[in-house]
């Protein structure tokens, strides 16, 4: 596949070039068979991730867990709750992901999708209404294993908007169920969340089994033509996809000899374990601490990190799509992240800047979608293997997460976490050093010819190839500023300097970021845009230096 000449950055197109008429109506057609479920399925997904913290109501002390709203709102007293069960009840919901997760890395290449997905989701929510009536930590802990192992089908990265979305559902109508259905036929608000959760969740797996389009190997035929099942292997045969494949245990030897399977088992390790906060609770529970807030308030309150997760995640992943490419979008959303955990693990800061290290919290996830792409992408030649690997990745990565939070978000350390947000900083480090080593390295491949980016036949034109140069050389010298700026950031919140000052230098830094980038990698060439890129560097290190200062300053003045 010949590399062909990259459109201005800003140049957006929903179809290619070179698509027909036909192929645009195909397109189209797929998109609102595919999105609008996709979108739901995950939406309902996170508003029973989301419910169980949300159901406490005690005024002792806080205490953490997975799930954001139940346990705020009563559930913890009804069930008689100790010590750090509700960190080993989400361990018994992963437990019960990672095992769900392995029968389905053969059945994915054997059974057609638009029959698994949907029958998955439909149990996913009767165990989800199942729920309502624990009456003890035991059924409550079987039902999570249950709901875990059902909750493989929607383990493919699409539209985590929906993650972000259903959280702020969670939160608002575990606020509404608390005010208006608490007592309603004997049965207490957070019982009522579960059972609106089972309603939602039932019927869009239902719609599944008619909307989703399958595969061109095993089709949906109730939507799609042969004609349009034909014209869409077509198209996945040009771009160098294999539309057939059927898992078989030598796929595993041949992945296991290549380092992009375990370059991208890392990556996933290292994702899941540097967004791990984003379900710890740690906001919600902080501002039950604070003790000034009703519980529907804190609930309501609550989705203020999960809306601005939304538009994080818009934002990364058209970024990546349009000029940042994955690498560089997993660095500014974890760019972000690392600003505000810098601040949790310090702690001991003015209120408005943890406020704003919370409000930093979904960043984490924003580059879910572009991660899995990257993935998918490297493996779009071998169904059988690209089937093996996503589930693999996640069954490895997941796995680590059930015993994670045991160790570094124990219950009794509510609200604050030091070990915690200093383990998820570690990991978001890793991640964005890691895949700017994956970067490189497949990079390295595309030249030399050993994978599919140009053929013998083809190469580089000069223009791509400067470009390539250039952002390596971008990639250098990002790295070489990152170091300067996150300390820089620790040393000001540890002065005190005051929140709005932090937001307003780390929103600066991370857009003389991407400015530099632009225009070092595509404007260079232009005389009239050559000095933007040194005026973008001297703005982000203008702001470095100004963190160090406000930093002095404020502990010269105490």
């Amino acid at each position: 596949m010949a590399i062909k000449q990259r459109k201005p950055w800003y140049h957006i197109q929903w179809f290619a070039d070179e698509d027909t008429d036909e192929e645009k109506r195909l397109i189209l057609k797929l998109d609102l068979m595919i999105v609008p479920y996709a979108f739901l399925a995950y939406w309902a997904k996170y508003i029973d991730q989301a419910n169980l913290t949300s159901s406490r109501n005690s005024r002792r002390s806080i205490l953490l867990t997975i799930k954001d709203n139940a346990y705020v709102s009563g559930l913890k007293d009804d069930l008689g709750f100790e010590g750090n069960q509700l960190v080993e009840l989400q361990t018994m919901y992963t437990v019960g992901a990672v095992v769900g997760q392995l029968p389905f890395m053969f059945l994915f290449t054997y059974v057609p999708m638009n029959w698994t997905i949907p029958l998955l989701d439909i149990c996913w929510g009767i165990f989800t209404l199942l729920q309502y009536r624990a009456t003890s930590f035991a059924e409550m802990a079987a039902y999570r294993f249950l709901v875990g192992w059902f909750e493989i089908s929607r383990r493919g990265g699409m539209f985590h908007i929906g993650l972000a979305f259903g959280t702020i559902t969670a939160g608002l109508i575990q606020a509404g169920a608390t005010s208006s259905l608490h007592g309603v036929n004997g049965l207490a608000g957070w019982r009522w969340m579960y059972i609106i959760c089972a309603v939602i969740t039932i019927p869009i797996g239902i719609v599944g089994f008619f909307v989703l389009p399958g595969t061109p190997e095993m089709p949906n035929r109730f939507l799609l033509s042969q004609a349009e099942i034909d014209q869409a292997a077509q198209r996945l045969k040009r771009a160098g996809h294999s539309i057939t494949g059927r898992f078989q245990w030598r796929v595993l030897k041949e992945l296991a000899a290549k380092w992009q399977f375990w370059a991208l088992v890392w990556l996933d390790i290292f994702y899941w374990n540097g967004s791990i906060n984003t379900s710890a609770g740690g906001f919600l529970l902080w501002l039950k601490s604070l003790n000034r807030y009703s519980t529907a308030m804190v609930n309501d309150l609550g989705t203020i990190a999960p809306a601005l997760g939304i538009f994080y995640i818009l934002l990364i992943c058209f970024a990546s799509d349009l000029f940042l490419g994955p690498a560089w979008a997993i660095t500014a959303s974890e760019v972000w992240n690392i600003t505000g955990l810098v601040i949790l693990v310090i702690w001991r800061v003015p209120e408005p800047a943890l406020w704003l290290a919370f409000a930093t919290t979904y960043s984490a996830i924003a580059m879910s979608s572009v991660l899995y792409g990257w993935v998918n992408h490297q493996l779009r030649g071998t169904p059988a293997g690209r089937a093996f690997t996503l589930v693999l990745i996640n069954v490895v990565s997941q796995s680590t997460t059930a015993w994670t939070p045991l160790l570094v978000f124990p219950t009794v350390e509510a609200p604050r976490f030091t070990k915690g947000y200093a383990f998820v900083l570690g990991n978001g480090i890793c991640l964005v050093a890691l895949a700017h080593v994956v970067r490189v390295l497949l990079r390295r491949e595309e030249w030399n010819g050993t994978i599919d980016a140009c053929t013998k036949d083809t190469s580089l034109d000069k223009q791509t190839a400067l470009r390539i140069q250039r952002a390596e050389a971008a990639s250098a010298n990002g790295f070489e500023g990152l170091g300067p700026y996150a300390a820089g950031i620790a040393a000001a919140a540890a002065a005190g300097v005051p929140a709005g000052a932090l937001s307003c230098l780390g929103a600066g830094y991370v857009a003389s970021r991407l400015v530099y980038d632009v225009a070092y990698v595509f404007l260079q060439d232009d005389r009239r845009w050559a000095p933007l890129r040194s005026i973008a560097w001297d703005v982000s290190a203008g702001i470095t230096v100004a963190l160090w200062v406000m930093a002095g300053n404020r502990a010269l003045a105490a």
